[in-house]
């Protein structure tokens, strides 16, 4: 089967061999399940692993989850070949003692090795981590990055763009200037940059051929989520509430959370709306981007701005998907687009003066305006 390249399958690589648990976590469709059964095939074809050794199971699918809740040294004693077995475990947020159980058959079950993905952050990051000191390492795939996405469309293109980022990269670091040059596929570039911020980087929507067609995976995406993750597994009840809330985020996007007049457009209350946030953030729906501070506390005090971690369902949920030459929001857009290709790499915050003059992004303590 031929599959996108993803950046995150060559550092998971580095950590195959050793047997700290290996966790992946990130939104729900962002390709978590297709990474597994890449590193299957890699295992196979590279490693010369016995598919017999390659154990995939999902938690959404009840038995399954239920023999492993009620006897984990049996459930993996079942499966486990003579060899090293290597356990792929999907949605392993909807074990109740994830941690535990892991740590169980870590601590007593040898030549095994587990990789969990999870589609919320939530449970993944807190009980499992507190049970797997030191015995897991923890990884994030979101939707596409412009790299990926634009390797997914033109490999020719893509190194052109890798080359030219390298180069910003260098001197928004560095200060080290080299010339960029003219491009003969600058426009070719443009053209995917305006459909990539509009649409989105989520791998369906990608190979969706049509704006139509894109629209709906992005409609069944955010169905989903609310469905399972927000109803199902939150037990959050009120779904127009929240749905809410998602909106009136994506009219605001780039600008400051005034908690406030949240509660008051979603008929709620402070803290209330507080939490609606961090199960966002902890979802991978929006992410928060902090004032800076020298002060800690302080800066954790401040309000914070709002971005999304995709920009396909931002515009889905405003009902937007003009092209970037005929938006007002084209600039916030561009803004959000900057911050979800810069921050993984590096820690970022925001600034602004008590006269409202204010520095998009500050990297590293070296502020940027976009």
């Amino acid at each position: 089967m031929e599959y996108f390249e993803r950046n995150l399958l060559n550092e998971i690589k580095k950590w195959m061999d050793r047997r700290e648990v290996i966790a992946i976590k990130g939104p729900r469709q962002s390709g978590k399940t297709t990474l597994l059964e890449m590193l299957k095939e890699w295992l196979i074809k590279e490693k010369g692993v016995s598919e017999e050794n390659i154990v995939m199971v999902t938690f959404e699918d009840i038995e399954t989850l239920e023999a492993f809740e009620k006897n984990p040294k049996e459930f993996v004693r079942r499966f486990k070949g003579e060899d090293r077995t290597f356990f792929m475990i999907d949605e392993a947020q909807y074990s109740k003692n994830l941690g535990k159980n892991l740590k169980l058959l870590y601590d007593t079950v040898k030549d095994v090795k587990f990789i969990i993905t999870g589609s919320s952050s939530l449970e993944i990051l807190s009980q499992t981590a507190r049970f797997l000191v030191g015995r897991l390492f923890s990884f994030e795939l979101y939707p596409f990055n412009f790299y990926e996405f634009l390797n997914a469309k033109d490999k020719k293109l893509a190194k052109v763009y890798l080359e030219k980022q390298k180069k910003v990269k260098e001197f928004i670091l560095k200060g080290k200037k080299r010339g960029f040059g003219e491009d003969a596929l600058l426009n070719e570039l443009l053209t995917y940059l305006n459909e990539y911020v509009i649409f989105g980087g989520y791998p369906e929507v990608i190979k969706a051929k049509t704006p139509e067609e894109k629209k709906i995976v992005l409609k069944n995406i955010i169905n989903t989520y609310i469905e399972k993750d927000v109803v199902g597994y939150l037990h959050i009840t009120d779904v127009i509430k929240f749905k809410n809330l998602l909106t009136a985020l994506a009219f605001g996007i780039g600008g400051l959370v005034c908690y406030e007049k949240l509660a008051s457009l979603c008929n709620s209350y402070f803290k209330e709306i507080k939490k609606l946030l961090e199960i966002l953030e902890q979802t991978y729906v929006v992410r928060m981007l902090r004032p800076f501070h020298r002060n800690l506390i302080t800066e954790l005090r401040k309000n914070p701005k709002v971005y999304f971690f995709d920009l396909g369902i931002r515009n889905y949920l405003i009902n937007n998907f003009n092209p970037l030459e005929r938006r007002e929001d084209a600039g916030k857009l561009v803004e959000n687009f900057v911050l979800n290709e810069i921050s993984p790499e590096l820690s970022i915050n925001f600034w602004r003066t008590t006269a409202k003059a204010e520095v998009d992004f500050i990297l590293n303590e070296m502020p940027i305006e976009v």
